[in-house]
């Protein structure tokens, strides 16, 4: 019999990777989107789409009418996200929702927030799922983020799978970190400072193995943690090199000691210290990899690429304030 699977945030990069994921492996797959508009063209015809907004009273009872083997909701992030699977989770075969490494915190309590200096946790390496988290809470994305996790383990009433991945990228992301390599490629730049000498890991999360984990999670249900990360660790260094690959130039990552001078050797995986994440239990699964980050990238670069140039505004650290060459040549001239 064929399972059926509701995606929320099924016009997101994530929904869209696990959408193409779970048609096929013969799941029917129903998808909602907060504004109308066609899917992505390789789904046209082979989902149902329906416009939603989650926070509309009963308009995520009214998807359940007749249950679902499977919900996979991308974009939950606070305890009320939480709560509204909670009331619904007995029309529920089993339930995924995409976490975030962020909230993970050190024996000390020092969160991912404090990401520059001293501040900074030390984290085991590899980090894996038993690792303390932040306190539940409104004050920070990691914090809101623990509050759903809590709820959801502490209350809903079928299998709940929650999964926790690092830097995301896919194509059609509408906050690529990878912009902030294109965009001074495409600009003419080929010399680029790097803070903590160009050694900075966090991980990355290519959206078809997020997929690929969901699946697997949703076909044996259960409730329980998961990493959600690429199988190699990448250097910053190693990110900006199969990036300019992409483009064919070739890039001086100048490395700078210590943390960036003012904004300048500063990017989206910028930490002092190395982020690695363990994925034993997920492999345990039978999880196993489907790409890796250099097999990705291309199609990762057109892709933020195009979304450019529909004039979208990135988020902050992809800001104009974070490509101030000015500031950027004084520094390199001071280095040499």
């Amino acid at each position: 019999m064929t399972r059926s699977a509701l995606i929320i945030g099924g016009d997101g990069q994530i929904g869209r990777a696990v959408a193409r994921n779970l048609l096929s492996h013969g799941w029917h797959v129903r998808l909602t989107k907060h504004s109308p508009g066609p899917p992505a063209p390789d789904l046209a015809g082979h989902v149902e789409t329906i416009i939603c907004d989650r926070d509309a009273p009963d308009a995520l009872a009214a998807l359940l009418t007749g249950g679902a083997d499977a919900v996979i909701d991308t974009v939950a992030f606070t305890e009320a996200h939480a709560r509204q699977w909670i009331d619904l989770s007995g029309d529920i075969g089993a339930l995924a929702v995409i976490s975030t490494i962020s909230l993970y915190c050190d024996d000390e309590g020092r969160t991912m927030d404090q990401a520059q200096g001293t501040g900074f946790p030390a984290f085991p390496v590899p980090i894996t799922e038993d690792q303390p988290t932040v306190a539940p809470g409104p004050a920070t994305y990691a914090t809101r983020k623990a509050g759903m996790e809590q709820l959801l383990l502490e209350k809903a009433r079928c299998p709940v799978t929650l999964l926790r991945p690092g830097a995301i990228h896919g194509e059609g992301s509408r906050q690529p970190r990878e912009w902030w390599f294109i965009k001074r490629i495409l600009d003419g730049r080929r010399r680029i400072p790097l803070a903590y000498d160009g050694r900075s890991i966090f991980p990355t999360s290519a959206t078809a193995n997020i997929a690929e984990l969901c699946r697997i999670a949703l076909e044996q249900p259960a409730t329980r943690i998961l990493n959600a990360v690429d199988p190699e660790p990448l250097t910053i260094s190693d990110i900006g090199t199969a990036i300019a690959a992409v483009y064919g130039v070739d890039l001086d990552l100048t490395q700078l000691a210590g943390p960036p001078r003012e904004l300048v050797g500063e990017h989206p995986w910028c930490v002092p210290a190395p982020v690695v994440m363990d994925m034993s239990r997920a492999e345990a699964l039978g999880y196993r990899p489907v790409t890796r980050y250099r097999d990705t990238i291309a199609g990762v670069c057109r892709s933020a690429e195009a979304v450019a140039a529909t004039g979208i505004a990135f988020p902050d650290y992809l800001s104009l304030r974070y490509f101030d060459y000015a500031a950027e040549d004084a520094t390199l001239s001071s280095v040499g």
